[in-house]
């Protein structure tokens, strides 16, 4: 009997031993656990500010208008158009037609632009100038004719034209120095002519300027 007591006393203390080791690493394993769990709760409950402080945020943002958020934040709060309103901003077949149209009318008013343009073109260019009129009117006069006269005589025959004296005087006495107009002098006063003009650089003293 005592051989079986001493067994079983020392399985006793056996299991006792595994139960206190098994005991301490429980508590161990508890403490660790707890100590993960208290992290991961932090984690949570920072998790979920955040997550507050964001949705707070989106809804301050979607609460603005237009004007208020301004040209970026528009973008970003303007929700994306339905299929309904999609369908809706295709161009109806009214509008494609009056597309080409509007095209018509543009070549229509380009090509008016260009007639006028080219008439007005060829209009000016059968204006003569006044180097022209100037030759043409000595040219059919029987005598030498003064710079006055030959203003007077233009502004006649061209009404619509503005021809001043002064001006007229200085062209004559370019025709002059080119050799296409005679200069005379009577007295003080200088006549001019085409009668036997001599063609341009014949004479040095036909190309010396009028000294007053």
């Amino acid at each position: 009997m005592s051989e079986v007591e001493s067994a079983t006393t020392e399985l006793k203390t056996q299991y006792a031993a595994q139960v206190a080791a098994d005991l301490e690493r429980n508590a161990k394993e508890q403490e660790r656990i707890g100590a993960e769990v208290t992290v991961l709760q932090e984690q949570l409950h920072a998790l979920q500010r955040d997550h507050a402080l964001l949705v707070n945020l989106q809804q301050t943002l979607s609460d603005k208008s237009p004007a208020e958020a301004g040209p970026d934040s528009e973008e970003a709060v303007t929700p994306a158009p339905s299929v309904p309103q999609q369908a809706s901003a295709e161009p109806t077949p009214a509008r494609q037609e009056k597309a080409p149209a509007t095209k018509a009318k543009k070549t229509t008013a380009k090509k008016t632009a260009a007639k006028s343009g080219g008439t007005k073109t060829s209009t000016t260019a059968a204006t003569p100038t006044l180097v022209e009129l100037i030759h043409s009117y000595l040219g059919q006069q029987p005598e030498p004719r003064s710079a006055a006269e030959i203003s007077t005589g233009l502004t006649q025959a061209h009404p619509e034209r503005d021809i001043k004296p002064k001006v007229v005087r200085t062209t004559v006495e370019g025709l002059v120095a080119k050799g296409r107009v005679l200069r005379t002098k009577q007295g003080s006063s200088v006549f001019y002519t085409t009668s036997g003009a001599a063609p341009a650089d014949t004479s040095p003293e036909q190309k010396e300027p009028v000294t007053a």
